[in-house]
């Protein structure tokens, strides 16, 4: 990408956000497949994998969010041409994200047995969550090591070579799981530390692939010498967005790790269909979250050539797109449930109860394609730190203690926590759609970069 095309290509951030789209499709089949292809294997494990997903998908989604940080600063370096600091955005970035990913596998290895007696996991299944989440967080390095590799391709535009890379480690996946679940010649029946071991191998491929195309495609160097003396103004710059994102993917994903123990209160079946019902919406709303991530680069590669007004209609333009989108996957999704639901199971109940849930996430769809946009891009133009707050406080008010109130008080099981949840995305929505209309950000971007020019 350059200047001209970001100036005058409408069609850049769609361009952009294909191939982001298919590889965040695939990254996230990596997760649901172990899910899947063990409900074939044992229907009870489909919760095993679940709970434990839930605590990896909050250390992924933390890695991603600060990951984010190297994206915008070097979108943003590409933009103002001053591509004498990429090198050491890039090396600071190597340090903090590998120094936050082994610290995050000491928590896995300490706290994994508190943790899920605190959720609740029911005892048939017990076992088999911490085994798959203890060989999956071991490795946690090297799901930084890669998000910190991707982010550096993602600023360079090269979209379709990341993508290629999930392509591939689907592939590894999938081909791992059928050996190792299943048992294959020698090997013997694994199941959930099958999947565990699969996953985690696709992964180490996936990074070595990684490396060797970011060697390729870019300019960026990895030496010792862009940290001697340490770059702490770069590691600011870089904390300053990573933090509170990574506050706020945080908050919000312990805030589901709460709901999953109300979720956990009602059994195996409830268990089940609120995992299925996950990796449905996962669909609906994932090309938000891809179009948001194009955005973001484009609207920080604007901010960088200082054409803020583009950089604005930029994000008003993908909140229509990821909201007109998302609606209509979720739309679809509910009109076929039963032929959807149809894949994983034939229990009654769970097509019964999945299709009232999808009902119900129509509308919370509605204000998860908006808080994904709008967070996004509220920190590519500095407004970082008020995201992280509506967070924290709708998902813990209105997620938390709204979905406790309607779905366990009031006894109306899963449906009622899934109106919690929604009442969380819209509120939330709403009064960030406010906050950029205010146009606060303008001046803080500007005052960033009088700081730049000032530091040089």
């Amino acid at each position: 990408m350059n200047i001209a095309e970001a100036k005058n290509s409408n069609s850049i951030v769609f361009k952009m956000s294909v191939p982001i789209f298919i590889e965040l499709l695939l990254q996230m089949l990596v997760g649901n497949v172990d899910q899947i292809m063990i409900g074939h294997f044992n229907e009870n494990s489909v919760g095993a994998i679940g709970n434990a997903n839930l605590i990896m998908n909050l250390v992924i989604i933390v890695l991603s969010v600060m990951s984010v940080s190297t994206t915008i600063l070097i979108s943003r370096y590409l933009g103002s041409k001053n591509t004498g600091k990429i090198s050491e955005v890039f090396n600071t970035s190597i340090v903090m994200l590998g120094v936050v990913s082994i610290l995050i596998t000491a928590a896995i290895f300490l706290f994994a047995t508190p943790v899920f007696k605190w959720m609740q996991v029911p005892d048939i299944i017990f076992n088999e969550t911490k085994i798959y989440l203890l060989i999956v967080g071991a490795f946690t390095i090297i799901q930084g090591l890669y998000m910190t590799f991707a982010a550096a391709l993602r600023s360079y535009a090269f979209m379709k070579d990341v993508m290629l890379v999930a392509v591939i480690m689907n592939i590894a996946n999938i081909l791992g799981n059928l050996i190792l679940i299943n048992g294959f010649l020698f090997i013997a029946p694994m199941g959930v530390a099958g999947a565990a071991i699969s996953t985690t191998f696709s992964k180490v491929f996936g990074l070595i692939l990684m490396i060797y195309l970011f060697c390729r495609k870019t300019n960026i160097h990895i030496s010792k010498k862009y940290l001697k003396p340490f770059p702490w103004h770069t590691m600011k710059n870089l904390l300053h967005i990573g933090v509170p994102s990574g506050a706020e993917e945080l908050s919000y994903n312990l805030s589901q790790t709460v709901i999953m123990k109300f979720v956990n209160y009602f059994g195996t079946m409830v268990i089940t269909t609120k995992v299925y019902c996950s990796i449905l919406a996962n669909f609906a709303y994932i090309y938000s979250v891809a179009i948001s991530q194009a955005s973001q680069i484009v609207v920080s590669y604007l901010i960088g050539s200082n054409n803020l007004k583009l950089a604005s209609k930029k994000v008003w333009s993908t909140l229509i797109v990821s909201m007109v989108v998302s609606l209509s996957i979720t739309l679809l999704l509910y009109i076929f449930s039963d032929n959807i639901f149809g894949i994983f199971t034939k229990n009654p109940e769970i097509l019964a109860l999945g299709k009232k849930i999808i009902l119900v996430e129509f509308f919370l769809e509605i204000g998860r394609s908006i808080n994904i946009v709008m967070v996004r891009c509220l920190i590519a133009v500095e407004d970082v730190k008020f995201p992280a707050f509506m967070c924290m406080f709708s998902a813990w008010t209105f997620g938390v203690g709204f979905g406790y109130l309607f779905g366990v008080v009031i006894n109306m099981g899963l449906v009622g926590i899934w109106i919690g949840m929604a009442m969380d995305e819209c509120i939330r929505g709403f009064i960030l759609i406010l906050r950029f209309k205010t146009l606060g950000w303008v001046k803080k971007v500007k005052n960033k970069r009088k700081e730049e020019l000032a530091l040089g």
